[in-house]
């Protein structure tokens, strides 16, 4: 790359960004400045959406200058001046990016929406002027072909195979030809993954149901009723009562509200998301995206898109991934069609006659759990405060690895509900931050997710403290009282601060190695296993207290979660199954899709038998995993790390739930590692063998 090639990127990069008035806030952009924050944080409170403009110019030009410098170093290519020189190039533009991409997903506006849009297709032309470039992948290619003979340690060698395959597999040894069709090709995906992804956003921000009539609320539990009186009246209708596509109002709807018509218009308009024939559609662009993946992975010589990236899988190919979900969704289907009739039944003692719905499925399934199990949600919610949640989390990771959470009050944040906390090591050394992000609002997208504003790695021999950050959509506080939430919202507080752990207890000397870069089927165990922490009866007892009384939960109230464990796994297990062989049906096609989407999900599903009465987790105009994020032809990730999940828990359980041998195995050949190993054989350092299915059948009580 010679310095001529830079300027067209560099000017469509100022004709196409939204904001700054002069040049001058280059000059003092804190996005440009060394961080002068405590634990070098981003200071949130001075930066404001024009600074981003500029920011990404001077990002961009630093960072093609970093690699025009590697590119025309007259010395001959080493490890150091060509693969180690690229791994710490574009550092600013790593800083900027992680803080406008964090932004864009927690606290969006028009602004930067209009500007995530246009980036998108810079990003993608400036990532492929790298990958493509001939010259700088000729100096890689020799350090590879003299790999043998440089004496690298493993993580050193891990870069320098990662750093060539990643060439191979963007596209290095195609024909000038055939790069132009690739960098069309990525530009056009960049642009339609941002449109999917504003979409279901606004389209789940347009729903809003006001019920003016206090019977149509029968049912409901009366902290959900006392949500939608403070949204409606926030709304400027005081007196009535707001219901949102946001998972702490839609989910508790359908499992309480008494008024079929209303579930059922809660549901369609939930189910329906990018699905409307209106400016929020999704159909066509998720048709383009597919279509443009597999045109794509045949252009790099495979014959999907699934093969192309499960090649990087633990998993390796869509036949071992279709082995595993086609073992489990035979008896998943038959105990989801044993809770139907069960539902049937239900539905036939109220003297209906009417055949179970998939906006029936929760309210009915409520009742048979209440009659079957004594367990009542409500009941249970007081002992799930946040706050005792949150201090949970952090009490199980204190005894497995003593860690301590010291919460910052002296910390910027972009949001005022945002909480930040001081990561220490058993040894009160420092060793990371965490933000965590817990409630709804319409500038953020819905689910739950853990990310970076920095990724751990080491400086001049010292290793750089990572900022993680967790995100997520919990049922809010009412007046006085604390946000309680449900035990699946702890599961996912678990869920995704197992996640943070990975990131904050990475040790590695590489970014690009660090935290969760790791395969996608990998990545979620770190975070399953810790939801086994969460539901266990003696850690229960030790975080579970009630918010008024500090009382733990009562042993009665553990009985009754144990025992309904595996009450309903049937639907939970065919919902994902069923999100995730659509996933694959989508990535496998090896020929354009064609004719109506909608008909192609059908047919997916009807091919699997599928009942009417369940659809999909995310069906395709709402998938956002695999279509507007990095989940495509992987979906099917979390149940293979749940295989792995169950049986590394189960390491504990056969010695004990804080046993130190075990936590520190865990964390020296899993969470330290990173991506500087291969997971197979990562896993088996920690476990001494290969994981065994067994616990996950047992665990979802399909055996």
């Amino acid at each position: 790359m010679n310095k001529k090639q830079i300027l067209p990127l560099f000017m469509i990069v100022a004709a196409t960004i939204v904001g700054c008035k002069n040049q001058k806030i280059v000059t003092d952009n804190p996005l440009l400045l060394a961080y002068d924050t405590p634990f070098e944080v981003p200071p949130f409170d001075k930066i404001k959406d024009e600074h981003f403009k500029p920011a990404f110019e001077e990002a961009l030009k630093e960072h093609k200058l970093e690699i025009d410098s590697i590119v025309t170093n007259t010395e001959a290519p080493s490890f150091a001046n060509t693969i180690v020189a690229l791994e710490n190039a574009g550092k600013l533009l790593s800083k900027v990016s992680a803080v406008f991409s964090n932004l864009k997903g927690a606290n969006t506006n028009d602004s930067l929406k209009v500007m995530d849009k246009a980036l998108a297709p810079v990003f993608s032309a400036h990532r492929d002027e790298i990958s493509l470039n001939a010259e700088l992948f000729n100096r890689i290619k020799s350090v590879w072909g003299q790999k043998e003979k440089l004496a690298l340690d493993p993580q050193d060698t891990k870069l320098l195979e990662e750093t060539y395959k990643s060439f191979i597999r963007s596209g290095a040894n195609l024909s000038s030809t055939d790069k132009e069709k690739l960098k069309k090709i990525n530009s056009e995906l960049s642009v339609l993954s941002v449109d999917y992804s504003q979409n279901i956003l606004d389209e789940t921000n347009a729903f809003q149901l006001f019920i003016t009539d206090k019977e149509d609320l029968a049912g409901l539990p009366a902290g959900l009723v006392a949500t939608a009186a403070e949204e409606a009246k926030a709304k400027g209708k005081d007196g009535q009562w707001l219901f949102t596509l946001q998972n702490p109002s839609i989910m508790p709807f359908l499992q309480y509200a008494q008024n079929r018509a209303l579930r059922k218009q809660m549901f369609e308009a939930y189910s329906k998301r990018g699905n409307n024939d209106n400016d929020f559609d999704n159909k066509e662009i998720l048709r383009k995206i597919a279509n443009l993946r597999l045109e794509k992975a045949q252009l790099l010589g495979y014959k999907s898109h699934a093969a192309y990236v499960l090649e990087e899988s633990m998993a390796g190919n869509a036949e071992n991934v279709y082995t595993l979900l086609n073992k489990l969704w035979t008896p998943a289907l038959a105990k989801a069609k044993i809770e139907e009739a069960d539902i049937q039944k239900e539905i036939e003692l109220a003297g209906d006659t009417f055949q179970v719905a998939p906006y029936d499925w929760r309210y009915y399934t409520e009742i048979i759990r209440k009659k079957r199990f004594a367990l009542n949600e409500d009941e249970i919610k007081p002992y799930f405060s946040l706050a005792a949640v949150r201090e949970g989390s952090f009490a199980v990771a204190n005894k497995l690895f003593g860690l301590t959470f010291v919460a910052l009050n002296n910390v910027p944040t972009y949001h005022e509900e945002v909480e930040v906390y001081e990561v220490k090591d058993k040894d009160g050394s420092h060793l990371g931050i965490l933000y965590a992000d817990f409630f709804p609002r319409a500038s953020k997208r819905g689910g739950a997710w853990m990310s970076t504003f920095r990724s751990q790695g080491v400086k001049d021999g010292k290793r750089v403290a990572p900022v993680a950050t967790i995100v997520c959509n919990f049922t809010k506080p009412v007046g006085d009282q604390p946000a309680l939430l449900t035990f699946d919202e702890a599961s996912t507080l678990f869920h995704e601060f197992g996640h943070a752990l990975h990131g904050l207890l990475s040790n590695v000397k590489y970014r690009s190695l660090a935290g969760t870069a790791v395969s996608r089927d990998f990545v979620e165990l770190p975070s399953q296993i810790m939801e086994n922490w969460a539901a266990d009866p003696a850690v229960l007892k030790e975080y579970a207290r009630h918010y008024q009384t500090g009382e733990a939960i009562p042993d009665s109230l553990i009985a009754k979660l144990e025992n309904a464990g595996s009450f309903d796994q049937g639907f939970a297990t065919v919902e994902y199954l069923s999100a995730a062989l659509l996933d694959m049906n989508y990535h496998t096609v090896t020929s354009p899709i064609k004719g109506d989407i909608n008909v192609f999900e059908s047919s997916a599903m009807n091919k699997v038998g599928l009942t009417s009465a369940i659809i999909p987790r995310y069906r395709s105009t709402y998938f956002s995993h695999i279509f507007a994020s990095g989940y495509s032809a992987g979906y099917y990730a979390y149940i293979w790390a749940e295989v792995l999940d169950a049986d590394a828990f189960a390491a504990f359980k056969e010695t004990s739930l804080y046993d130190q041998p075990t936590a520190n195995a865990f964390r020296k050949n899993i969470l330290e590692k990173g991506g500087t190993g291969n997971p197979a054989a990562m896993y088996r350092a920690f476990r001494g063998a290969e994981p065994n299915p067994v616990y996950l059948m047992k665990k979802r009580g399909l055996n």
